[in-house]
């Protein structure tokens, strides 16, 4: 296992720029300051918001903006302690106890944003004139865009306040489920990561019984998992009944500012897809394993060739730092401070969330990276990743803590396009052509799963969403849906064994942020054409690559891509993206 045999002390990270303590003196001056200046703030502008003109409504922006920094702070420290052990009752303590605070707080500025929306067009096309409202026009408009959805104040403060108990309750009692399940596989008691791994192990009989192990534990919690999953989609069916979205997905839709359509049109083209891809390259590897077809657990199983010794933390490092270098040395230097600077926690420890991910805290701090590190290859793949994001966040840190924020199908650019980097870097320096197979066949595998294993995914939640609202929803019809798509999406080259039916249960995404999987499948194709471009005409692709980051969420995909020559709401592009992946295993076949 790679947890134990790793002989450097993978890093941890170090909160102390946020907060020395949960019970630090400034956590908690913090937290009073954020309360008072938000009961300030409501008693000077509550009900006045209308008769503002441009200078004062810029001045009312810009308080509340340094509000949410303030109490993004705050919140983000408490999650940040806390998911580095979901399993410590006091971490979950203080954790749902700031998130009360925090939530009691919010209701005070609630009225803000309703109020700024209840503006009249004419009024504030006239008021936006004045040079410092301007700056808050894209802001603005994606908060105009939400107008229609919006509810009376009441309602607003009600639904805001439930959070705590409905949807955030049920998230946290997923997250510390999750986090104390162990695995009895290969003759240890393991957390999900360290289970999950050993699907990735070169030894077929250790394969078999991790995958075994996942699938009597999720089984015999599968009630539980039902019980959340029927709650989550049905809290959700009320929400978006309430604010008037017609489409199961639409809320998702809105806050990524992409187009239905656009959307449809991915699914549509990564659907059919399907045989020319994950079909094709299953069968392929097979093959390759002297197998008529790939078990379940053989999925992500290595090449018979394939070098599975651990990847030292240093080399992981060294490898993504000169892809990023060779492409543009800023983007390296920013990499690097999240390595020198302790913003990475890695290692796999009991009660420490699962998966990864890139916090970007606010603007005012840095972003923090949560890997679990087992040092595999894909490992260095997923670090590559997190760094595009915690890259993007630094970058786009100066449109402030109302606009730096991206719409995820964006946010994924930059993270899949660090992966690409750092694959090409690596394939650029192989001249062996068993090595060469195995990095195309490891790429094609994750372009696979970013993209077809994602959008079977979307498929799968829209199913569970579709049914909810029919009535509750049986563990057996959960688990048709995920045999479902999963058949339809891997194709035939891949034999399903008893249990497969049950791994649903572990997908985060489908808990924390509906529909958010096909962001990632938005960001590969993107990131295929976007490369394209990079590889046709270096001069000056780095600088509008850039520019497009620091952007944060002032801009629409559409504006962003276009220096690129790119437009995503032509059917073609997502061909583009598709025909790369098509491209690597029509290699693997010459191969």
């Amino acid at each position: 296992m790679a947890a134990k045999t790793n002989s450097v002390k993978l890093p941890e990270w170090n909160l102390n720029d946020l907060y020395s303590a949960p019970d630090s003196p400034a956590f908690k001056a913090d937290l009073d300051k954020g309360e008072k200046l938000s009961n300030q703030f409501a008693a000077a502008h509550k009900g006045k918001i209308a008769q503002y003109d441009g200078a004062k409504l810029a001045g009312a922006i810009k308080e509340y903006e340094a509000l949410s920094d303030l109490l993004g702070r705050v919140g983000s420290y408490s999650q940040l302690y806390y998911v580095g052990d979901t399993t410590d009752s006091a971490r979950a303590k203080f954790y749902g106890d700031v998130n009360a605070r925090i939530t009691d707080i919010s209701t005070q500025l609630l009225f803000f944003e309703l109020e700024l929306n209840r503006v009249d067009d004419a009024a504030l096309a006239a008021a936006i004139k004045v040079p410092t409202l301007a700056h808050y026009k894209p802001w603005l408009d994606n908060l105009r865009a939400e107008k229609p959805y919006q509810l009376d104040d009441k309602t607003e403060q009600l639904f805001l306040e439930k959070s705590q108990t409905a949807a955030g309750a049920f998230n946290r009692l997923f997250d510390e489920t999750m986090a104390g399940l162990r695995f009895h596989a290969d003759g240890q008691e393991l957390s999900l990561e360290p289970t999950l791994n050993l699907l990735q192990s070169p030894n077929e009989v250790t394969r078999k019984s991790a995958s075994e192990a996942l699938a009597r534990t999720f089984g015999s919690n599968i009630k539980l998992f039902t019980l959340i999953t029927n709650t989550l989609a049905k809290d959700k069916e009320i929400s978006d009944k309430w604010r008037g979205f017609a489409d199961i997905a639409a809320a998702r839709h809105l806050s990524n500012r992409v187009e239905p359509e656009v959307v449809d049109a991915l699914v549509a083209a990564v659907r059919e897809a399907y045989p020319k891809l994950s079909h094709r390259y299953y069968k392929m590897k097979a093959k390759w394993l002297g197998k008529d077809k790939l078990m379940h657990w053989d999925r992500n199983a290595p090449l018979p060739s394939e070098d599975t010794r651990e990847i030292e933390w240093p080399e992981a490092e060294a490898a993504v730092l000169k892809a990023y270098g060779d492409f543009a040395p800023e983007m390296a230097a920013i990499a690097k401070d999240f390595f020198d600077k302790n913003w990475i926690d890695a290692p796999s420890r009991p009660g420490k969330a699962p998966g990864a991910f890139a916090h970007p805290t606010v603007p005012s701090a840095h972003p923090y990276v949560l890997l679990n590190y087992m040092g595999k290859t894909r490992d260095v793949m997923t670090l590559a990743h997190e760094l595009g994001h915690g890259v993007h966040q630094v970058l786009a840190a100066k449109q402030g803590a109302l606009m730096a924020s991206t719409p995820l199908t964006l946010a994924e650019t930059a993270s899949v396009f660090g992966e690409m980097l750092t694959f090409q870097s690596l394939l650029s320096a192989t001249t062996d052509k068993k090595k060469r197979k195995i990095l195309l066949a490891s790429k094609t595998e994750d372009m696979i799963n970013t993209v077809v294993r994602q959008i079977a995914f979307y498929q799968f939640e829209r199913k569970v969403h579709t049914a909810r609202k029919d009535g509750e929803l049986t563990p057996e019809q959960l688990n048709q849906f995920w045999m479902d798509v999963q058949k339809e999406s891997l194709g035939d080259g891949i034999e399903f064994g008893p249990g497969y039916e049950v791994f649903w249960t572990y997908i985060g995404h489908f808990i924390h942020s509906p529909f958010y999987v096909y962001a990632y499948a938005f960001g590969d194709c993107l990131v295929n054409s976007l490369y394209a471009r990079y590889r046709e005409s270096e001069q000056g692709f780095q600088a509008k690559y850039f520019e497009m980051l620091k952007a944060g969420g002032t801009k629409h995909h559409s504006e962003l891509l276009k220096p690129f020559g790119l437009d995503a709401t032509n059917p073609d592009f997502w061909q583009k993206g598709l025909s790369v992946i098509s491209s690597f295993i029509d290699e693997l076949e010459t191969l």
